[in-house]
């Protein structure tokens, strides 16, 4: 059963139904010869007659019978197959899953996929909303084709596509004595309690680099693992932050105050990360093209 081809199948079932080498080779665009010769081969392969031959019609045998709704569901199978990866590559159907850094997710993510679901209302988007090592790691376990977020250290097994620069900034809750200050230096936070995110982070790596090069030492009076959380606990009074500008509508809504530190500014680039090897699937590609297409803000100043 090897060799049976989806022609030898096609031509058993039309001459089944015309019961006509004749028609059934018309229709088929074939010759009889060659007609007669594909249901030869056809029946070699499944080991019996299916088709009883006269000189006046063609009759199924009982075989022939019993196997006939079943070809004919083989075909229409095999022709929605074909249907269906049609409609994958002409974006009318399918899935894309999107892993995303929360502070991505909760403030630039949502109109770009308002604009691509316009574009492909049959592409069913799924985003998975975690934190950056996590977003990389379902990226690179398969569980996501794309990723958002900041460039990775490692980028072993990766492509990034870059797509604009994010600036730190410090928040403070509504009654700390740095409210009032409009223009905050480095050396303003020496000694001051700090919301860190946990041990292990990017983000909170990044943040204790630039801390040492700057020679300032805080006080680390609290960690969390999300930069919602870190938000709240700094709007709590427990102390100051430094978090991705990306966060600002987040921040602001939680009552605290956004500040750009005056000096050497902590910048990082967000962008796209998806599989070296492999090809990305046609919504994937969409969707890349399409954050390439987007006009980023800059990085954000204070309000």
């Amino acid at each position: 059963m090897k060799h049976v081809t989806l022609k030898q199948l096609q031509a058993f079932v039309q001459l089944a139904s015309s019961r006509s080498f004749a028609e059934a080779a018309e229709r088929l665009h074939l010759s009889q010869p060659a007609l007669s010769i594909a249901i030869k081969k056809f029946e070699e392969e499944v080991g019996g007659a299916l088709l009883s031959r006269t000189t006046r019609s063609v009759e199924l045998t009982q075989e022939g019978r019993n196997f006939l709704p079943l070809a004919r569901r083989l075909l229409n199978d095999w022709d929605e197959a074909l249907t269906d990866l049609h409609n994958l590559f002409a974006m009318q159907r399918g899935k894309l899953t999107v892993a995303a850094m929360p502070s991505f997710a909760h403030s630039q993510l949502a109109p770009v996929l308002k604009l691509f679901h316009q574009n492909y209302p049959k592409i069913n988007i799924s985003v998975l909303d975690l934190v950056m090592e996590r977003a990389v790691e379902a990226v690179l376990d398969g569980r996501a084709e794309l990723g958002i977020v900041f460039r990775p250290r490692q980028l072993q097994g990766l492509d990034f596509l870059p797509l604009f620069e994010d600036r730190f900034m410090v928040i403070l809750g509504p009654t700390h004595p740095f409210c009032d200050k409009d223009d905050l230096h480095w050396s303003d936070l020496q000694g001051m309690d700090f919301v860190a995110m946990n041990r292990g982070s990017t983000v909170r790596l990044w943040c204790e680099e630039r801390l040492q090069t700057q020679n300032i030492s805080v006080q680390t009076v609290a960690e969390a693992g999300q930069l919602s959380t870190v938000g709240q606990l700094v709007a709590s009074g427990l102390g100051l932050s430094l978090v991705p500008s990306l966060c600002q509508q987040d921040m602001l809504q939680r009552g605290l105050i956004c500040r750009t530190l005056s000096g050497p500014a902590l910048v990082n680039t967000v962008g796209v990360v998806s599989r070296s090897r492999g090809s990305l699937s046609v919504p994937a590609a969409g969707l890349l093209a399409q954050l390439q297409q987007t006009n980023w803000p800059a990085a954000h100043s204070e309000p």
